[in-house]
């Protein structure tokens, strides 16, 4: 008798979901959801879609308060496959049923905040929502979304702390929250998630580089224009098997150029400009075989220049100015743009330090790396590949040109490789000059929407 009464139950929960009742049950965390309203002549395909109904029409009609480009008008009716940024696709396990697999609204200048009716959308693949004016905090409903393989929330308002939701996210691979107003320490826990893209740059982070940054998988990690400090971890010798370009511009970064730096031989693009780093630049630096735009700019590097490092194969682009190098290989000519090692102690070269401050720099006492105290650089383990993405797609590209620059077409089961992210226009001639990350939006945390 007790087991009929448990298989009674289960079916009239059963059909509770169908019939909408789930989200009412949902209670606290999808409170808003009880004001939209469901026609009820409509037949849904199925509860899913049901609910990815209900979860945009909370957005749009509680929380989205301007929509210049008319991004939404369309969202009316049960189509929501119809509407406007909205993609469905097949689910993996039921090629016959419909969902919703991809969101974007990218560039859609929307002003709004993210409700957390959208952790009804479960079966998402793809959150796409850039450069619009989305504010306040990211939503911890988002953890129900098992499939999410790329949130990009970048060049928004949002604020708080890192959204350490993105840490439940298990089919998540890339991720991107440039150009908000996040602020406080970064968990270590993000490097040890099979990401292949990061981007954090032009937040208000303030953190040390932890000691397990180097387990990170990814292809391109952007942490540039955020407060860190501390070292610059010998454990990115770790990376070597994926990594293709790091930026980590203007970070703070106080510590000699680890040897383990020449471990990346997939390496493309290493840019640490505008540091506090000190020493030597290490010859092992000539392990980069396939870099080919170099910059270590605006530190304080100081000794010769290694030849063997002009002399890497693929490099076109090698720059170190404001530092204090005193002697350049021949060699360097044919990899050094114009005014690309200006401002050193070179003798007897035009727009160089006046030898007053290279002799102040060369009478302090001679750099001691191991002062630093960085830990020492550990092997790991090489990490199991990862699993296929959710949907086989192909889902819309997404990625405009001026944000990042494509390889190849992208959809889910044709991942990307990325060159350095640009910023918005308005902050073209201030991302890189400043010495301090730019102040992107005055935010009013009780206003967020002005």
């Amino acid at each position: 008798m007790r087991m009929a009464v448990v298989v009674l139950v289960w079916v009239v929960v059963a059909l509770c979901c169908v019939a909408g009742c789930c989200e009412a049950a949902e209670g606290g965390e999808f409170a808003a959801a009880k004001a939209v309203v469901v026609d009820p002549a409509w037949r849904f395909p199925s509860a899913r879609l049901r609910s990815a109904y209900v979860a945009l029409q909370t957005w749009k009609q509680t929380a989205i308060f301007s929509d210049p480009k008319n991004l939404t008008a369309d969202w009316v009716g049960p189509g929501v496959c119809n509407y406007t940024g909205v993609f469905c696709a097949s689910l993996p396990e039921d090629p016959r049923e419909l969902a919703v697999a991809g969101v974007d609204l990218n560039h859609g200048d929307i002003a709004g905040y993210l409700p957390p009716e959208l952790g009804l959308l479960v079966d998402l693949a793809l959150l796409h929502l850039n450069s619009n004016r989305f504010c306040g905090l990211v939503p911890t409903t988002l953890r129900r979304l098992r499939r999410l393989h790329e949130l990009d929330i970048s060049n928004n308002r949002f604020v708080g702390a890192f959204p350490a939701v993105v840490l439940e996210l298990p089919a998540l691979r890339f991720l991107d929250l440039r150009f908000n107003d996040f602020e406080g320490a970064v968990p270590p826990e993000l490097f040890d998630l099979p990401l292949d893209a990061i981007f954090l740059n032009h937040n208000r982070f303030r953190f040390k580089l932890p000691d397990n940054f180097g387990n990170s998988p990814v292809s391109v990690i952007v942490l540039a224009n955020n407060d860190f400090g501390g070292c610059l971890p010998a454990s990115l010798g770790n990376m070597s098997a994926t990594l293709n370009e790091i930026i980590l511009i203007d970070n703070g970064l106080n510590s000699c150029v680890p040897p383990e730096v020449g471990m990346l031989r997939e390496v493309t693009v290493f840019d640490v400009s505008f540091n506090s780093l000190v020493g030597p630049l290490p010859p092992e630096v000539a392990g980069l075989r396939k870099v080919e735009q170099l910059d270590v700019a605006h530190n304080h590097l100081s000794g010769t220049v290694p030849q063997a490092v002009c002399d890497l194969p693929r490099l076109k682009n090698f720059t170190f100015s404001y530092n204090f190098f005193t002697a350049e290989p021949p060699s360097c000519a044919r990899v050094v743009p114009a005014d690309g090692d200006r401002r050193n102690c070179f003798p007897n070269r035009p727009a160089q330090r006046t030898p007053q401050q290279c002799a102040a720099f060369y009478a302090l006492p001679p750099v001691d790396c191991a002062a630093f105290q960085c830990k020492p650089f550990l092997p790991s383990a090489p990490l199991p590949p990862p699993p296929p993405p959710a949907y086989p797609g192909p889902l819309p590209p997404v990625y405009p040109s001026h944000t990042l620059r494509r390889h190849r077409h992208h959809s889910t089961d044709d991942f990307f490789h990325f060159h350095l992210p640009s910023p918005p226009p308005e902050l073209e001639d201030t991302a890189r000059r400043s010495s301090s990350p730019p102040q992107l939006y005055e935010v009013n945390p009780l206003n967020c929407y002005a």
